[in-house]
């Protein structure tokens, strides 16, 4: 972990460093003063005295192992009332699960104030929605009715495909609006014809 922190740390500075040189970072407020060259770089001396920390785990199983598990995220809450065991003393007891030591169940307790600044982490900013699935998309049923969807929809392929082989000529490309009948074309005109066939200038029909 040591030799990845530094190796992330140099390759990270770096980039900085180059897109500073390239104008492409821009700095406000109390920052402007990052603009200069020379603060710049005393900026990355700092950077590089620090210790930094690399978190790095084994990738997740797959796509669809990733996408079943950040989906529990778009309509969850950051925690379930069944794991919230006590409030007492100012302080709030919940249940917690040890993914270090085999997902062992913990309990862990917080001051109120703490507690609620961990759960406004995971409150959507103004605007966000959290999806919500229904009907055969429902996380209950989904198991179930998904793949019957899938069946459904190879039949109504099959059906289709086999429809398309016997199949009457196609239909009208243009429809009336009122009626609902196929329009025929009678006559075709350039727009040459359609001034001829428009009234002189200046007389106009009243």
């Amino acid at each position: 972990m040591r030799v990845l922190s530094r190796v992330f740390r140099g390759k990270f500075v770096s980039g900085l460093r180059e897109l500073h040189a390239a104008g492409q970072l821009a700095f406000y407020g109390g920052l402007t003063g990052l603009a200069a060259p020379a603060r710049f770089a005393a900026m990355l001396r700092e950077l590089f005295r620090s210790d930094w920390v690399v978190y790095s785990k084994r990738p997740f199983g797959g796509a669809e192992h990733a996408l079943r598990y950040l989906g529990c995220y778009t309509h969850r809450v950051a925690i379930s009332n069944h794991r919230l065991l006590a409030l007492e003393d100012g302080e709030v007891v919940f249940r917690w699960r040890d993914s270090a030591h085999k997902n062992r169940k913990r309990r862990m307790r917080l001051a109120l104030d703490e507690f609620l600044r961990r759960f406004f982490l995971h409150v959507l900013p103004c605007g966000f929605v959290r999806i919500r699935h229904f009907g055969f998309f429902a996380h209950r049923r989904k198991a179930a009715l998904l793949p019957l969807c899938f069946a459904l929809l190879n039949a109504a392929a099959e059906v289709q495909s086999v429809a398309a082989v016997s199949a009457d000529p196609p239909r009208a490309l243009w429809i009336c609006p009122r009626c609902g009948g196929p329009m025929k074309l009678i006559e075709r005109f350039s727009a040459s014809d359609a001034r001829l066939r428009a009234p002189p200038g200046g007389q106009g029909v009243s």
